[in-house]
């Protein structure tokens, strides 16, 4: 009785809810932190898998957009929350893999203050040509390069980001020297290269598989380590040349550092549950992204892997970030 009244008494004290002792997770809604706006691949893919988690744990998934800072602003909030299971992250390489990169003093650390629960899937890299290019083939594209150090123009949607580390890897792979064009996002990037303003751009196969099916942009390869299904007649880089070329972006959940293992073993086995669902996996597919779901061990080797490998690339590079 007197423990209950200890209870009512911190309710009604902090305005917030408790769960009671003893009741099972999850007993209310969980917030699925983006930490980008609305409409973009991260946001979509929360927006996916949401209805079909929520059904599996029997409670609504709350897909909270808390954009800002390249992704650091809602992946700090996540870090910071509670690890009671209630507030997850929907992240990706940005945030995981490539901002603790370029971002000094970094307000969180991606290895430490997460609790991975499983991957969603994995996105490829499009290597693109202008049509004015001229270029046809990967080949082409680094003859390009070697014959005019400097001169070839291959666009970003900003300097640090996935796009860009992927353009240093495939530089110093080549031993080729291109002019980086970095825009502020992908939009007016692809727009300077439909025009003919810039000769290529390494993008996500997801935002830029539609240019390509119309005919206005060329596809020479994709980076990751096997074709896309969805251009099956497009080369890997491996293919072309570069022996072991790899570059993807990834999308995962996680939660705070510090959540019970049975609350993780829930999350996790629910999560593998929505990527076998068909309806879930061929939405992805048909999106250029390859379902993928993993143990929290795997996501949590991804992420260290990926942070090891765009650092190294960035050192190599030479590349300062202020």
């Amino acid at each position: 009785m007197k423990r209950c009244l200890l209870v009512a008494i911190g309710i009604l004290l902090t305005g917030s809810s408790c769960v009671v002792s003893g009741q099972p997770y999850p007993a209310r809604p969980i917030r699925l932190i983006v930490p980008y706006p609305p409409g973009g691949n991260v946001d979509l893919t929360a927006r996916i898998i949401s209805p079909t988690l929520g059904e599996l744990l029997g409670q609504t998934i709350v897909v909270d957009n808390r954009a800002g800072a390249s992704g650091n602003i809602g992946a700090l909030l996540v870090a910071r929350s509670a690890p009671d299971g209630y507030t997850l992250l929907m992240g990706s390489s940005g945030p995981l893999s490539v901002n603790p990169i370029v971002t000094p003093n970094m307000p969180y650390d991606a290895e430490k203050d997460y609790a991975p629960i499983s991957t969603v899937h994995v996105v490829p890299l499009i290597v693109l040509a202008s049509q004015k290019s001229g270029i046809t083939s990967v080949k082409e594209l680094i003859d390009r390069a070697k014959a005019e150090p400097g001169k070839l123009t291959v666009a970003s949607p900003g300097t640090g980001t996935s796009n860009h580390l992927s353009l240093e890897l495939f530089v110093a792979m080549t031993g080729t020297k291109v002019l980086h064009v970095p825009y502020k996002g992908s939009g007016p990037a692809l727009a300077e290269l439909l025009g003919g303003q810039v000769n290529a751009m390494f993008d996500q196969l997801s935002a830029s598989i539609g240019y390509v099916r119309d005919g206005r942009l060329r596809a020479l390869a994709v980076t990751s380590a096997k074709r896309s299904v969805l251009l099956p007649n497009v080369p890997t880089l491996d293919e072309s040349g570069l022996r072991g070329y790899e570059a993807s972006t990834y999308i995962g959940v996680l939660g705070p550092a510090g959540m019970t293992k049975p609350v993780v073993a829930k999350l996790h086995a629910a999560m593998v549950k929505v990527m076998d669902t068909p309806a879930v996996s061929e939405r992805f597919r048909s999106l250029g992204a390859d379902p993928d779901s993993s143990s929290p061990e795997e996501f949590r080797k991804l992420i260290k892997d990926e942070l090891e490998k765009w650092r190294r690339v960035a050192k190599s590079a030479g590349l300062k970030f202020e």
